[in-house]
């Protein structure tokens, strides 16, 4: 299949690289034309994947509109603040394209509508089906070529998610499909949140006991808050959900648990510094933008508020962990 990536950073290269080791016609489109030339040249992405050379099958492209003339498949893989530019940019180029299906790989909501990524895709390109491809999958990791599995959710057509299941699985990355589109994105935006917790346990020195209780309770709000807001309970208990919180929270190349580990050191410091990373810590805006859309539907999620108060409110780290423990005493549920 024809297959087109928007988006070089870590993720979107290593799944140009794994589609490209498939057999598949893999076009990657930066978003910045300095680094697109850069990319050809040197057939390296030194920012965002240096461990990994560019296969030179894998075209590079420079504008849009030649890169999606006969694509089959369309990858959006920009962080997930970028979205809506992206679509704006490209949806027309889509809509005149052969692409069959456009997957997003963003972890996030639209900091101004709160929408996810696939109905922001939905809306921009009409009858276009939209997907999320999600799961436990550091970009290393699935470049280097190591067993992954994945969940694809759409509600495109059974034939159509079929055929896109069987076209990016292969030896090394295992796909499941889903028709939960919702529970799978916002399981995937929600770990992202919970591994900035993670990361607060590990900076403070908090010891294992604490981290496993605070994930244990962690996985119970996401599910109570992903179903509140149009999942499936049993999406979170899966690779979206309950996998992919497990390899954020635990991963050492998790930007997200780092995050947090350096907030619990130096706050102040760590949270300037996000002015001026390459790299997207997506759980840092969800954090924000997923409490507006708990608090709007009166949802209980008293871990997600205390991480929200200590993103952007400056709540001291410990000071939380302290509120957490000694709230009313109740029975596990």
């Amino acid at each position: 299949m024809n297959c087109v990536i928007f988006g070089a950073g870590a993720w979107g290269t290593a799944v140009a690289i794994h589609l490209d080791r498939l057999g598949h016609t893999v076009t990657l489109v930066p978003r910045r034309l300095e680094q697109a030339l850069k990319l050809a040249t040197e057939r390296i992405n030194h920012d965002y994947l240096p461990k990994h050379s560019l296969a030179h099958s894998i075209q590079v492209g420079l504008e849009p509109a030649p890169a999606l003339m006969d694509a089959d498949i369309v990858f959006l893989a920009c962080p997930s603040k970028g979205l809506t530019d992206l679509l704006k940019q490209i949806g027309p180029d889509i809509q005149k394209s052969s692409a069959k299906i456009v997957i997003s790989l963003c972890k996030g909501l639209d900091q101004n509508t709160l929408q996810r990524p696939t109905e922001l895709i939905q809306k921009a390109l009409g009858k276009i089906p939209a997907a999320t491809l999600s799961g436990p999958s550091n970009a290393n990791e699935v470049a280097h070529g190591n067993p992954t599995a994945m969940v694809l959710a759409s509600t495109a057509d059974d034939s159509t998610l079929r055929t896109v299941q069987a076209a990016i699985s292969g030896p090394t990355l295992r796909v499941y499909t889903s028709n939960d589109v919702a529970g799978v994105e916002i399981g995937g935006t929600l770990k992202n949140v919970y591994a900035i917790g993670a990361g607060l346990c590990d900076g403070l020195k908090l010891g294992d006991n604490a981290k496993a209780a605070f994930l244990t309770r962690a996985l119970q709000e996401m599910i109570r808050v992903g179903v509140a807001l149009g999942g499936k309970s049993e999406t979170f208990l899966g690779l979206s959900g309950t996998g992919d919180l497990m390899a954020t929270a635990h991963g050492s190349w998790s930007r997200n648990r780092t995050l947090g580990q350096a907030i619990a050191q130096d706050p102040a410091a760590t949270l300037a510094g996000l002015k001026t990373r390459r790299d997207a810590v997506e759980g840092y805006r969800a954090t924000d933008s997923l409490s507006q859309l708990a608090k709007s539907h009166k949802l209980d999620a008293p871990i997600l508020f205390l991480l929200q108060k200590i993103l952007f409110e400056g709540l001291d780290a410990r000071t939380g962990v302290t509120t957490l423990m000694t709230r009313d005493l109740k029975a596990e549920a």
